[in-house]
C-alpha cells in the first residue's frame, strides 16, 4: 500500500502543485506555496502600515520575502502562514490535486 506522507506533500508544493489531505472535511480546501522572491517593490504592498515598516527597517523601496505555505479554506478565503498540526505531520493521506 502506498502512503503519501508530509514529505510527499512538501515536495509537491515545491514543484508548484496544490495538496490536500484526504481526511480534511472541508470541501475545496487545499494548500499552495507562495514562493520566496527577491527585489519586490514596496509599491506592491497595499497595507500602508506594513509598507512603512519595511521601508523604515530595510531603508529601501525593495525587499526580499521568504516563501510561505498558504491554505485555501472551505469558505473560499486564503489563510497566510498555514501551520501543520501533529495529525497533519504524521498523516499518510496527502493528495496532489491536479
Amino acid at each position: 500500500m502506498q502512503t503519501n506522507d508530509i514529505g510527499y506533500a512538501v515536495a509537491a508544493l515545491k514543484s508548484g502543485k496544490r495538496v490536500a489531505r484526504e481526511g480534511w472535511n472541508g470541501k475545496g480546501m487545499f494548500l499552495f506555496l507562495l514562493a520566496a522572491a527577491n527585489g519586490i517593490p514596496t509599491t506592491a504592498i497595499y497595507d500602508p502600515a506594513l509598507r512603512a515598516v519595511i521601508e523604515s527597517e530595510i531603508g529601501s523601496d525593495k525587499f526580499d520575502a521568504l516563501g510561505s505555505v498558504r491554505m485555501f479554506t472551505a469558505d473560499k478565503k486564503v489563510l497566510t502562514g498555514w501551520l501543520a498540526s501533529q495529525s497533519d505531520l504524521l498523516a499518510e493521506d496527502w493528495l496532489v490535486l491536479e
